[in-house]
This record gives structure tokens, sequence and C-alpha cells, in this order.
């Protein structure tokens, strides 16, 4: 990997720093070639810190390290991108992040939605009134845990059925039904869709163990 630490008159290349499982930024600081070579070879993100003109390991004072998992340069070899893993806290003020926002694992459009989820779950339990027609998810809510998971296996019956068919659009339509009823189930048991991919990946560790 070749830098261009001399790009800058300082010396020093802005590090991003990735939390190497969600993929949250968590925060940005600077390194010198003796920074990069500490973290490289302590295997604990180190920078150069321009407050107090040395050398400085994340972690040194609070024992919130972050521990190595990757470095890449950008196009330019003036930029680095780390990914790590954070002990605890990586802001000094005791937020996850340098932005003060929570570092959970996220999934983008699944999220959303199961957040839309959550809130129509919160609304039934909080016996909020609904103007109107109210909700398909709420109604499900409302109806129950049996209701939901019947709706469950009938979208699941679906899923077969149009595999073994040669219909695609009908395939792909009965599987989004078979999600979307699979994430009201997990929200009605009290669970949400990190907990299911937390158990996958402690299967993935126990096998490649």
């Amino acid at each position: 990997m070749k830098l261009d630490f001399k790009k800058n008159n300082d010396g020093l290349l802005p590090a991003i720093i990735q939390d190497a499982q969600t993929k949250n930024v968590l925060m940005l600081g600077y390194m010198n070639q003796e920074a990069l070579t500490t973290t490289q070879e302590t295997k604990k993100v180190t920078f150069y810190s321009r407050t107090k003109g040395r050398l400085w390991t994340k972690g040194e004072e609070s024992g919130n390290f972050l521990r190595l998992v990757d470095i890449k340069s950008d196009c330019d070899q003036d930029t680095l991108l780390i990914t790590a893993v954070p002990d605890g806290p990586t802001c000094h003020k005791g937020s996850d992040t340098c932005w003060d926002s929570k570092n959970k694992q996220e999934y983008g459009f699944l999220t959303n939605l199961e957040q839309t989820i959550a809130d129509r779950k919160k609304r039934v339990e909080n016996g909020a009134i609904t103007e109107g027609k109210p909700s398909y998810v709420g109604s499900l809510f409302r109806e129950g845990l049996n209701k939901i998971a019947q709706k469950v296996g009938e979208e699941a019956v679906e899923v077969i059925i149009e595999a073994k068919d040669d219909n695609d659009d009908l395939f792909l339509n009965e599987s989004a039904d078979l999600l979307f009823h699979y994430l009201i189930l997990l929200q009605a048991k009290g669970f949400a869709l990190d907990d299911v991919v937390m158990l996958l990946k402690s299967r993935q560790k126990e096998k490649s163990s």
C-alpha cells in the first residue's frame, strides 16, 4: 500500500474509522507513518494527536480500544479507511460514535420497514384510536399472535407452491409477503431481525472453529 504522506505539509493523512460489523462510521482521526506502523504492529488503532503532539492509541485511557481488522487507502492514496471492532463507546464523551449516534446494525430498507411495524405495534399496545380504516399491520397485532403465526404459515405454503411453478413474478411476490409477515411475527414475539442475524453469525463461528 503506497501512501502519499507528503501531500499535506504536516505529513498527516485522515483516517476514517468504520465498525467492521455494523459498517457504521465511528470517528475520524489523523495518522502519520509512525501511527500507521504502530497500528499495524499492535493491532490497536493509533493516531497522531495534533493537540497532544504525539502518538495516541484510541482507548489508552478509557480502555475502549479499536481492534484493527483491515486498512485500505483511497484512489489518491491520501485517505485511509480503517475497519475495526470497538471495545466500547468510541467518542470521548461516551457515545457510540463521534456523531452521537447509536452504533446499531442496520439493514437499509428492511430496518425502516421493521421500524414501521414496531410503530404500528406500539400504537396498538397504547390503545391508539385509528381514524378511518385501520392499518393492515395494526389489525394483525389486534388479532394477536395466533393470527400472525397463521399468516406466516399461509405465506410459507404459497412460497413453496410458487417455487414449484415457473412464474418468477408470483414466486418473488409470495417471497416478499412471507418476509413481511415474518418481520411482523418477530415483533409480536419481542424480537428483531438483528436477533436472527446474530444467531446465524454465532453458528458460522461455531462451524469455523
